[in-house]
């Protein structure tokens, strides 16, 4: 590949083939659209071939040669030849837009993958969905019955009656701290009894 890309330098930059890709590149910079349009003949199915291997549907290639181009009318002024030679430059712009729409494509494919599926109808077994929280009410009931009178007592009123610590310990009279010892205590009775893991 690097090869074909030094024999592709060779044949732009040939003597008596006109203007070398960095001449024209330079000219470009100082905004003369001539120099564009000679440009533009010289490396514009280099660029396209590129393009057309890494964004497989051909629509898409032209539009990114065309933004190709269009960057490169913009951004010439910045080209600087010792870093690299014009066609070197040429390729890296055409490598990075072509990368860009891939990664844009995917990423709206992978939207619509997410919308599709968020607004798919799921059919919902509800005897079973009942079932199981009908069996899983029976557990925790089971699972209540282990704890001690006083804990049941504060663990219902928190969860059941969605009270705060402060207010079970003023609707018991007890300490607070009584009340957070009770819940904790209760809470990891409830963990074992049920087979959670934190």
């Amino acid at each position: 590949m690097l090869e074909d890309v030094a024999d592709r330098e060779r044949d732009l930059t040939a003597p008596g083939s006109g203007p070398t890709a960095e001449e024209l590149l330079s000219r470009v910079g100082a905004g003369d659209r001539e120099a564009f349009g000679e440009l533009y003949d010289q490396t514009a199915a280099r660029v396209f071939g590129l393009v057309r291997r890494l964004v497989v549907d051909p629509a898409q290639a032209e539009e990114v040669t065309q933004d190709v181009y269009l960057e490169i009318w913009q951004t010439a002024p910045r080209y600087d030849a010792s870093r690299g030679s014009a066609i070197a430059w040429l390729f890296t712009l055409a490598h990075r837009r072509s990368v860009d729409r891939i990664r844009a494509s995917q990423a709206a494919r992978d939207r619509d993958l997410r919308i599709g599926a968020r607004d798919l109808d799921v059919p919902v077994d509800t005897v079973a969905e009942a079932a199981e929280i009908r069996v899983e009410h029976e557990r925790v009931i089971g699972a209540l019955g282990g704890l001690s009178e006083l804990q049941r007592e504060c663990v219902s009123l928190a969860y059941y009656g969605g009270l705060t610590q402060s207010e079970i310990a003023d609707r018991l009279e007890v300490p607070l701290g009584t009340v957070k010892t009770r819940l904790r205590d209760g809470m990891i009775r409830l963990r074992t009894a049920l087979g959670v893991t934190t």
